[in-house]
């Protein structure tokens, strides 16, 4: 069948080409076929998919009003909760875990008559960005499995790039659904804060959590974000940019950074102001030292959210997930609370930025491309440093500033890696980063989607 969008299959069915039964069940085939190579799922809802098809299938039929995703087939991650399908959260101390009710973006989604495919492979309760997972197998990247995905949302990241789903919903504290999508060169949105309930989802940090669309192209993002946040974003897809006010930060993100993705992203800078965007030199040099604020943040909620499974069961976790969680006893409730003011801080930073200078901030998503699977340091000249950090560098700082981010490729690297530029604009203000990233996908994307789906779909 080949790739689709949303607007595609919607147009199939309206015409009778297929149906939703048949495309889930070709779904299904794909994930049988090419999921044993990637792992990006833990539980694939087969027969509940299928029962949903004939269902909303059925309200067609009938007549009935069927809703703005009807017949779409989606995926979410495994530490989003789902009515009857067990949610492992990616740990073995949830392995049987099976919810009695949906998680509020699952419910939603599911009004609109979208399709549930299955729970996509995690990092460890989320809690890294490898998704290597030490107790259901690590993911695998589709542009070369023995790389990572990126993580913790990278079974979903992966899914999409490869096409076995339509879209996906992910977790993102640091930079969970944006890092995979940089990985995968797919797209990935974090809306801003509380725009999309968590309810539902097992925390990492209630502070920095958002719940967020992985998607094959900006179209489809704008469909499924429209849905999520209960906003119309389609007026924004146009091939223009003209006057946009696009900042250019003139520190940090600029540091420690791998020479090609770098230039990709400068390529990236031209690219957008051929289309119109004024580019504005930012002083973002407020931001420094962001990144232990933000740990101080994640690892104090995560061992409060922790507790009782750390106090039966801390054998049971892997590595990396114990490592973080037992330096949560170390932080002191003054330095958490300092945290927090600081986070007020680039809160207060952020919205005058935006409101004085900049409608969008333009960075890249990762400072490197993704590393293969097991590598846990990486270098930039003599500078090393743990891969969590690196991977999370450029992303952590607008959870805790709580505007909207995207991430959209722009380019792959001579090892055949795709690097991601990553989009901010003010809080409350996801119309920009859609119109932003139309615009550069129509003018730059096309071969790049083209290689994709031929390495990474399989066809």
């Amino acid at each position: 069948m080949g790739r689709k969008s949303i607007m595609e299959l919607q147009a199939g069915y309206s015409k009778h080409w297929f149906t939703p039964y048949e495309v889930t069940k070709n779904y299904l085939k794909r994930i049988r076929s090419k999921d044993p190579v990637l792992n990006s799922y833990i539980t694939v809802a087969k027969k509940r998919a299928l029962n949903e098809a004939k269902i909303v299938e059925a309200k067609a039929k009938a007549g009935e009003q069927i809703g703005l995703l009807y017949g779409i087939p989606l995926s979410y991650k495994d530490n989003i909760a789902t009515k009857g399908i067990r949610t492992t959260n990616g740990s073995s101390i949830d392995a049987q875990h099976i919810p009695h009710k949906n998680a509020a973006i699952v419910q939603q989604l599911l009004l609109q008559d979208s399709i549930l495919l299955g729970k996509n492979n995690l990092h460890e309760y989320a809690l890294g960005i490898t998704s290597n997972n030490p107790h259901y197998g690590p993911v695998h990247n589709p542009w070369n499995p023995q790389y990572t995905p990126g993580g913790s949302s990278g079974g979903s990241a992966a899914a999409v790039a490869a096409d076995l789903t339509v879209a996906s919903i992910g977790t993102d504290t640091g930079g969970s659904v944006r890092i995979p999508a940089a990985s995968c060169g797919i797209i990935g949105l974090k809306p801003t804060y509380n725009k999309v309930s968590t309810a539902g989802v097992f925390y990492v940090s209630w502070t920095l959590d958002h719940v967020g669309p992985l998607t094959a192209n900006m179209t489809d993002m704008a469909i499924i974000a429209g849905v999520m946040t209960k906003q119309s974003y389609l007026q924004e897809l146009k091939r223009d940019m003209r006057g946009l006010r696009v900042g250019v930060p003139t520190s940090y993100f600029n540091e420690h950074i791998d020479p090609e993705t770098y230039l990709l992203y400068r390529d990236s800078l031209d690219a957008l102001e051929s289309l119109g965007a004024i580019l504005i030199d930012t002083d973002v040099s407020f931001i420094a030292g962001n990144a232990d604020v933000s740990l101080t943040i994640a690892a104090s909620e995560a061992g409060f959210i922790h507790k009782s499974r750390m106090a039966c069961c801390l054998s049971q976790y892997g590595e990396d997930a114990k490592a973080l969680l037992e330096s949560s006893l170390k932080i002191t409730a003054l330095r958490y609370i300092e945290a927090l003011k600081k986070k007020e801080m680039y809160i207060n930073a952020f919205d005058r930025l935006f409101k004085e200078s900049i409608d969008v901030l333009a960075t890249p998503t990762i400072p490197l491309p993704a590393r293969k699977i097991g590598v846990n340091e990486v270098h930039f000249g003599s500078y090393t440093e743990s891969i969590f950090d690196a991977m999370t560098r450029y992303t952590g700082i607008f959870n805790m500033a709580e505007t909207p981010a995207i991430s959209i490729p722009c380019g792959l690297t001579s090892e055949g890696l795709p690097v991601g530029l990553q989009l901010v604009a003010a809080r409350g203000r996801e119309d920009l980063l859609i119109r932003a990233g139309y615009a550069y996908e129509q003018d730059q994307l096309g071969d790049f989607y083209r290689q994709r789906d031929v390495i990474c779909a399989g066809y």
